[in-house]
Parts: C-alpha cells; sequence; structure tokens
C-alpha cells in the first residue's frame, strides 16, 4: 500500500473511532498516524486502542505512527453557588484561593502559581476567550479585575493567562503518569502541552529516555517567542492553533502559522498543523469550502502533517474527513503552483557531508529521468534530510528498525519499508531496487537514486550516492528473505 501524496494524516482516535474495523477504514482511507489522547479515556481504553493499531499494523503490512498528546496543565476556575453568572461589560469580578462557592463578583482559582507571576494590567481570558479580563490589583492570592469583555461564566472553565510566562512546568504529574505509562506501551511520538521554554522540552525528554520522540505543541505566546530554542530540543512541532487563536489576536495566527513551519522545515523535523481543520465535519458529511482552503493553505506552506481532532474521534463522518483530507492534498499537490512554492522555500542552508549527499541526490532525481530517491537509515535522520529537500520523486526509507519506520510515519513523502540489516553497499542497493519495484515506485527500464552510509549500520555516516537500474538481474542477486 503506498500512498500517492507526500503530506501526512494524522487522525485522533476516540467513541466514533474504537474498534477494530473503524481504525482499519481510516488508515486505509489515508490515515498515517493515530492520535490518542491522553486527556480523555482511561489507561484501559488507551491500551485497547494502541493494541489494535498495532493489530492493523500487522495485518496490512504497513508501518503505521502513533503519538500520544499528553494533557498538561489545565488551569480552571473552581466552582459557584449557582450553576452560572453573567458578566457584563466593566463589571468588578475577583478572583482569588477561597475555596467557598463563587457568585457574580468572585470564584475561586486554585492555582498560587498564577497569582505569582500576575502584574497591574495582565490579562486573563475564561471559557477560551469568550470572557477577557484585566487585572487592575493582584496579590499573593487574589487578583481584582475590570471586565472588558462579558459573558456566562460557569464551574470549572479554563482560564489562559497570555501576557506572562506562568512558573508552571509542562509535565503535571498526571502527565508523568501518561508519559511513563505511554512510553512502556510503545509510542512513537510524545505530544507535549503547555510548552513554554526549552527546558520544558529537555525535561520530557529525559523522562522518555529515547523510547518515543518528542513533539512541542506551539501554544503558547511565550512558546512563539522562544520558538527557536523549542525547536532546537525538539524532534517536531505542532502547530496547535486552537489555544494560539485564543491567547494571541486571532489575526496573527497565519503569519505565525507559516514561520513556525517554515523553521520546522529548515530544521529537517516534522510539523503538524492543527486544531479545527474540517470542524463542520464533525456534524457535517461535508466541509466547508473555508476548511479545504485551510487545509490546502498548510499543504502549500509545507507541512509534514495535517491533523484530524474532533473529526475523527468523536464526529459522525470520520472515514469521510479523512478522505476529504487525502483529496484535498492529493489536488493540491498536482498543482504546478503548489511546486512552485515549496521549491522556492527551500532552505540552502548545508553544512554536513549528509547535506550535499541528499541536496545532490534530489537535484540528480530532478534533473534526469529518476524513479525515486531511496535512503538506508537507522535513525531516520538522513530520511528527514532528503525530506526537507522536498524532491519531485517519492521517498523511500529503508531501516532494518520498526522503531524508525513508525516515527518516519509522520515525515512528508516518506514511504518506508523494513528490511534486513546490510553489512555491504550492493546489498543495501538490491533491497532498495526491490522495494521500488515491489511497492509500484519503479519498473525494469527504470533508474533510482540510493543514498547510504558505509560503514553500515553507523549513526552519521551517509556518504555515498548511487544511481542504480532497476533491472531484473540485480533485483533477483539477493534471497527476498
Amino acid at each position: 500500500m503506498r500512498r500517492h501524496r507526500n503530506v501526512k494524516i494524522v487522525a485522533t482516535l476516540g467513541p466514533a473511532s474504537n474498534d477494530y474495523e473503524m481504525i482499519r477504514a481510516l488508515f486505509v482511507a489515508g490515515a498515517d498516524v493515530f492520535r490518542l489522547n491522553m486527556s480523555h479515556g482511561t489507561h484501559d481504553d488507551i491500551r485497547a486502542r494502541h493494541a489494535i493499531i498495532r493489530k492493523v499494523e500487522q495485518d496490512l503490512g504497513r508501518p503505521i505512527g502513533i503519538l500520544a498528546d499528553l494533557q498538561g496543565p489545565k488551569l480552571r476556575v473552581g466552582a459557584f453557588a449557582a450553576s452560572a453568572h453573567d458578566l457584563e461589560d466593566g463589571d468588578q469580578f475577583r478572583l482569588d484561593l477561597d475555596p467557598t462557592p463563587g457568585d457574580s463578583t468572585r470564584v475561586q482559582l486554585p492555582h498560587p502559581e498564577i497569582f505569582a507571576a500576575l502584574e497591574t494590567g495582565n490579562t486573563l481570558l475564561v471559557n477560551d476567550g469568550k470572557i477577557r479580563l484585566r487585572v487592575d490589583a493582584c496579590g499573593a492570592d487574589f487578583a481584582d479585575c475590570t471586565v472588558l469583555v462579558g459573558g456566562t461564566i460557569s464551574d470549572r472553565k479554563g482560564v489562559n493567562v497570555p501576557d506572562v510566562v506562568l512558573p508552571l512546568k509542562a509535565l503535571s504529574p498526571k502527565d508523568r503518569k501518561d508519559l511513563e505509562f505511554a512510553c512502556e506501551m510503545g509510542v512513537d511520538w510524545l505530544a507535549l502541552s503547555f510548552v513554554q521554554r526549552p527546558e520544558d522540552v529537555i525535561e520530557a525528554r529525559a523522562l522518555a529516555n529515547g523510547r518515543a520522540a518528542i513533539l512541542s505543541k506551539i501554544e503558547k505566546p511565550a512558546a512563539v517567542k522562544a520558538y527557536d530554542a523549542i525547536l532546537a530540543v525538539s524532534d517536531g512541532i505542532m502547530v496547535a492553533r486552537g489555544d494560539l487563536g485564543v491567547e494571541l489576536p486571532v489575526h496573527s495566527v497565519p503569519p505565525i502559522q507559516k514561520r513556525l513551519v517554515r523553521g520546522a522545515r529548515a530544521a529537517a523535523k516534522p510539523v503538524i498543523v492543527a486544531t479545527q481543520m474540517l470542524e463542520s465535519m464533525i456534524e457535517n458529511p461535508m466541509p466547508t469550502r473555508a476548511e479545504v482552503s485551510d487545509v490546502a493553505t498548510a499543504i502549500y506552506e509545507g507541512a509534514d502533517a495535517v491533523m484530524l481532532s474532533a473529526e475523527s474521534a468523536a464526529g459522525k463522518f470520520p472515514v469521510e474527513a479523512v478522505t476529504t483530507m487525502n483529496n484535498v492534498a492529493m489536488s493540491v499537490e498536482s498543482d504546478p503552483t503548489y511546486r512552485a512554492i515549496v521549491d522556492a522555500s527551500r532552505s540552502a542552508k548545508r553544512v554536513t557531508v549528509a547535506d550535499g549527499i541528499v541536496a545532490a541526490a534530489r537535484e540528480i532525481a530532478e534533473s534526469t529521468d529518476i524513479k525515486a530517491i531511496t535512503c538506508f537509515s537507522q535513525t531516520g535522520n538522513t530520511v528527514a534530510l532528503v525530506a526537507r529537500e522536498r524532491p519531485h520523486v517519492p521517498i523511500i526509507a529503508l531501516t532494518p528498525l520498526v522503531e524508525t519506520a513508525r516515527k518516519l510515519a509522520l515525515t512528508w513523502g516518506v514511504h518506508c519499508v523494513i528490511v534486513p540489516e546490510q553489512e555491504r553497499f550492493k546489498g543495501a542497493v538490491i533491497y532498495a531496487i526491490r522495494a521500488a519495484r515491489v511497492d509500484g515506485f519503479a519498473e525494469e527500464s527504470d533508474h533510482i537514486v540510493v543514498t547510504a552510509g558505509v560503514p553500515f549500520n553507523v549513526q552519521g555516516t551517509t556518504n555515498i550516492l548511487r544511481v542504480a537500474p532497476c533491472n531484473e538481474k540485480l533485483i533477483s542477486r539477493v534471497d527476498p528473505g
């Protein structure tokens, strides 16, 4: 099974996509990576979904990536004596540590860390930004506010603090338990919420200890400001536009998205564009034209992946949502404008031998009749460099490690094949030819580019490039094994 597109699709699993038949149908429709949302469901629920994904992977013979999305700290107000209260513009309202049920003038905010960081003039957002408060006075246990934008406030609504870096770690006690559970279970990626600083990522990486790659969700203004430092210590990025659109002016999100995508591509790290991409398909079998345009924009920008959240987790039409994304991707990628945009945004920064090898591979493939670029890789790092080049031909990644193949399911344009470990370059070439032929990328009369490193099975040794003919004589030299 091969995809006829380069951008990858991430589908979130949930109540609407909870059994073998549906998860298999989502993969066949186009999902490359499945997201397990650690905010919902018990560990038993998540373990069952993980087992189903691996069964689908085994039955269909294709590596599938699994992304566990950690919840992060949740900042919420306390409870009210009545069910809800309406706040009007100009009202005075207090947030404090008093656990007494709230009323129309005050409510508990059980987070002393917020009060410790607040200053006069800061903004507080409640209920996904629907209510906006200005801090007029504050102390260690209170904040007196003026209501700038009113609305209905009720029990345990979320609170955002866009103006300050909060003295909170990205990993709550629940997240630490979830991280260990996910790593022991065997996920490929960990998505880290509430990232504000590179130290948040470093802490998660230490806890994962190489068992999963770390993907940082950029969803707070502080993370946007510290993006370069966060990117440097992350394995991948998610542009989490939902919270970004709450904590920042909504019109600022598109240019931020573009900058984040370009930065991740330049660093050869996969980037997902997420949140509300096909939101109307939760209830409807067809998306709006604006949603289709939104998905297309992310693909034109060069994102590695686009993501479905509630559309596939709880919506009425999960398979149709994946199919729509797949169709949009194929349409965009067949547009000559897409190729012109992607080529124009290619980074020219090349400082290593591997950089030069993969750039040469792309240039050879594009200037001659080459059908695919194949890469042997233990870690996937060379494959990521090839993907950064965004070549015109498919990328075939060959690796003896199923963990590497699963991780690369998130990377633009990559088709992964698991092969035996190789000791000699000649054997690697033959397996590359076989993969290209068997999976329909090339015919006997075609040629492919093969990149690898000698000595084999040593990280960071990519130093060979060969143009190989896909003839039957070469394929027959090795037992298909």
